[in-house]
C-alpha cells in the first residue's frame, strides 16, 4: 500500500505552507515557507522516507533552534540500503548521473569473490563500485552490493560528506582479513591499483 503524509487537518490552511499531494516543501535547514516552522520525517517533500533521514533531519532542527553547529541536509549524501541477500548499499551519483551533470568520470570497480574476510564468510556475491570525478578524483559516488553492503556504505558516505579524493580513501589503512578492505580495493581499483585481485 505504501506510505503517504498525514498532514490534512493540522491547521496548515493558516499558515504559508501549500503542501503538495500532502508533501511540505522545506529548505536544506528544513524550514518551511513559515518562518519559525520547520518539517522533518516522512512528510517532506523531495526526501526519501527513511527513518535514518528524518531521525538525521530532527537532529539539524534542533541544533539549529538552539543556536548550535549544524550542518544542512544534502539529497545526494543519503545512503539508501536494501536488506536483501546480497545486500545493497549506495549513495551519491551512479556513473550514468554523473555523466549527466557533466563530470567525466574514472570508476573503480572490485569484487568481493577476490575479498579475504567474504572467503571466510563465504560469501563472494557482489562488489563495490566507485564513481570518482577523473578532474579532482573527488568521489561522486559509492555503490556495494554483496556481504554486509549496509555497514559499509558508511564509509562511503564520509568520505563524500568530507569531499575526500580517491588518493586518500586508497590510502587509509584497512584492517586485514575485513569486508572493509573491498572499499579499500574499490577504492583502488578506480587507479588501477587494487591490491587483492
Amino acid at each position: 500500500m505504501g506510505r503517504a503524509p498525514r498532514t490534512e487537518g493540522i491547521g496548515l490552511e493558516t499558515t504559508k505552507i501549500k503542501p503538495e499531494r500532502g508533501f511540505i516543501k522545506v529548505n536544506e535547514w528544513m524550514q518551511t515557507d513559515e518562518p519559525g516552522i520547520y518539517a522533518i520525517g516522512d512528510i517532506v517533500a523531495g526526501l526519501p522516507q527513511l527513518a535514518h533521514v528524518g531521525a538525521m533531519a530532527g537532529m539539524v532542527v534542533a541544533a539549529k533552534i538552539a543556536g548550535k553547529y549544524a550542518r544542512a541536509i544534502r539529497r545526494d549524501r543519503i545512503p539508501a540500503c536494501t536488506y536483501t541477500e546480497p545486500q545493497i548499499g549506495s549513495v551519491g551519483l551512479t556513473e550514468a548521473q554523473a555523466k549527466e551533470k557533466g563530470y567525466t568520470v574514472k570508476i573503480g570497480k572490485f569484487p568481493f569473490s577476490a575479498n579475504s574476510k567474504a572467503s571466510i564468510v563465504g560469501s563472494h556475491e557482489g562488489f563495490v563500485k566507485v564513481v570518482a570525478d577523473s578532474k579532482y578524483e573527488e568521489i561522486l559516488g559509492v555503490h556495494i552490493i554483496g556481504p554486509q553492503a549496509t555497514e559499509l556504505i558508511a564509509e562511503a558516505v564520509t568520505a563524500i560528506e568530507l569531499e575526500a579524493t580517491v588518493d586518500e580513501m586508497m590510502f587509509t589503512i584497512h584492517a586485514h582479513p575485513t569486508l572493509a578492505e573491498a572499499m579499500l580495493d574499490g577504492f583502488g581499483a578506480v587507479e588501477g591499483m587494487a591490491i587483492n585481485v
